[in-house]
This record gives structure tokens, sequence and C-alpha cells, in this order.
């Protein structure tokens, strides 16, 4: 796990007088929405025998670990910069009593690795229930990433009533739906617009879009 921290010269940085704009002025976050084409991946993901979710969740962060926008954070001491890579946080449903549980695990760029390692770490947690974090130790270069897999829905929004210094991304992904002969699912990212703008938003969305197209052809 790669835990290198970049502090950002603030003096050079090319997004300074937005960051300040939008972090201590405007205090923007804001989510949009889109349906990913995964037609070829599931068929490669189904043909394969893996299971869905850890498949998506490499996706999305491979897509992460591509644009440090989505990997930015404060370090311990309050000063501004981006990890050299980021980890996925993620829930566990349980069915039993309808909660869920929060793990994380480590990333790695190869996939059959990073799968791996998130079956394994399912499997260790899931019975793990009445708590929040069933997983301790959360590192702090972690990304948020949770699924509904009960509704193909077509937006989704949220919002905090508390101040937070959290810059990473949160995203969700629903229940993929066939729609014109094509398998799509729908993605929402929550973005904190102090570290990016519609174009990195759109960038990050593009390129899971990429990355699954890539993956079902590996």
């Amino acid at each position: 796990m790669n835990t290198r921290f970049h502090l950002i010269d603030r003096s050079a940085w090319e997004r300074n007088v937005y960051f300040d704009y939008y972090y201590h002025q405007i205090k923007c976050k804001y989510n949009l929405n889109a349906n990913l084409d995964i037609t070829p991946l599931v068929e490669w993901q189904k043909a394969r025998g893996l299971r869905f979710f850890p498949v998506m969740l490499y996706v999305i962060m491979k897509a992460v670990n591509r644009n440090k926008e989505f990997r930015m954070s404060f370090n311990a001491g309050g000063e501004l910069g981006y990890w050299e890579e980021v980890v996925p946080s993620y829930t566990l449903f349980h069915p039993e009593t309808k909660t869920f549980t929060d793990i994380w695990s480590e990333y790695s760029e190869d996939f059959d690795t990073f799968y791996q390692t998130v079956v394994a770490d399912m499997e260790r947690y899931r019975n793990v229930t009445g708590v929040i974090k069933a997983r301790p130790c959360q590192p702090a270069n972690f990304c948020p990433v949770s699924c509904l897999p009960w509704l193909s829905y077509t937006a989704f929004a949220q919002d905090t009533y508390s101040e937070s210094t959290l810059l990473f991304p949160l995203i969700k992904f629903g229940k993929y739906f066939e729609a014109d002969g094509r398998t799509q699912i729908p993605v929402s990212v929550f973005v904190s617009h102090a570290v990016a703008d519609g174009y990195h938003t759109c960038k990050l969305i593009n390129d899971m879009q990429e990355i699954a197209e890539q993956l079902s052809i590996a």
C-alpha cells in the first residue's frame, strides 16, 4: 500500500483561488450521476465466474487512482496535499438485520490481486455486526464506495449538516439494467467543488467507462 502524501505548494497551484472560494466562501459540493455501459464487463465477469461487486469496485478504484483530484486530503498537520494512492472503504450489507458495516481493503492495480484481496476481506468481516467500522485501523488514504443493488436509480444526492474536512469523493453505484440491448449501471459521484470541477468529475466517470471496457478484453 503506497501511503506517500504529496504536499501541494499553494502559491503555485493552479486551483488555489478555486479551492479557497469553494472551501471557505461558498462551501460547495455537488453530485453527478451517469449510466455506464458495462455490457462487455458483465459478460466477461460471468464468463470467469467472478463476483460483480469486487469487479466494479476495481473499475472505480482504478479510475480514482488515475486522478489526483480525487485523492486529495489534509494531513494530520492540516496541510493540503494528495495521496499517491487511495484504498477502497466500502459497505457490507447484512440481510438478516438490514444493517451494514464498513470495511476497507488494500488497493492493487493488478486486477487478480485486488479481486482476491477484496473477496477475502468480505468473507472475513461479513459476520461482524453491531458496529459501523467492522475492520479497524482504517488508513487515512481511503475513498468511500457503496452499492445500492436493489434499484436502478436515475439520480442520487446526499448532504450533511455538519462541517467536514473530507475531500475524497463519495461514490455509489446501483443495480445494473438492460436498455436497448445493452447493460448499463447508474453511478453517482459526490464531490467537493474545492478540489474538482465538472471537467474533473466527468473525466473520472469517463475513465471508469474506459477501464470497464479495457478490463473486459484483458
